[in-house]
């Protein structure tokens, strides 16, 4: 089975602004990684921005985009959470949180105009945000006694992986980055004395 490990993100935050009748939708993209950094970003928002009507958001994490989140604040059902998601899913982006602040400008824009509102602010995000392409991996320490420290090098060497962290005491240890579709490689290369520990 072929593992997935290569997605698209952002690489960078960005922005978008979208009017109609006086309301004003400011999107603010960002790359993010964990649902601590989400709440971080959005309390940080509803702080900056705090005489905004409503700060809504979306956002999908991972390499399977498997996380994922859309919120209202308070629009309409279904007007403000889904149509940013909707628009981070047509690009094909995961590792992206995208909150929309909304200034009210008075007049009601109804459910349509909401969702086009959200819809478009968030698309412009998206587009001056900068697509990068991620690979998802795991980082493991190796210890090893100094006279396999040539084979482990090798083998490193061979997969193109740059080891980091190194420690050449009596025992010798490294950490490495793999990523997730080379992993089974990785361990079946390595010589069978090496201790391998997930970090």
């Amino acid at each position: 089975m072929e593992i997935k490990d290569a997605y698209r993100s952002i690489a960078a935050r960005s922005e978008g602004l979208f009017k109609d009748n006086g309301s004003r939708f400011i999107a603010l993209a960002y790359p993010v990684e964990t649902e601590e950094e989400v709440k971080e970003v959005v309390a940080g928002l509803k702080k900056e921005y705090h005489d905004a009507r409503h700060h809504c958001y979306a956002y999908r994490l991972g390499c399977l985009g498997d996380r994922f989140r859309a919120n209202d604040d308070g629009e309409p059902s279904g007007s403000a959470g889904r149509p940013i998601l909707g628009q981070i899913d047509a690009m094909g982006l995961s590792d992206v949180l995208v909150v929309v602040v909304r200034y009210f400008g008075g007049i009601k824009l109804g459910i349509p105009g909401l969702i086009r509102a959200y819809k478009t602010s968030t698309a412009e995000a998206l587009q001056q945000a900068g697509v990068v392409e991620k690979v998802a991996g795991k980082s493991f320490r190796l210890s090893f006694d100094y006279l396999t420290m040539n084979s482990v090098m090798k083998v490193l060497k061979d997969m193109g992986i740059q080891p980091s962290v190194p420690d050449y005491g009596e025992r010798c240890s490294v950490t490495a980055r793999v990523r997730l579709s080379a992993e089974a490689s990785f361990r079946d290369r390595l010589p069978g004395d090496v201790i391998v520990e997930e970090v």
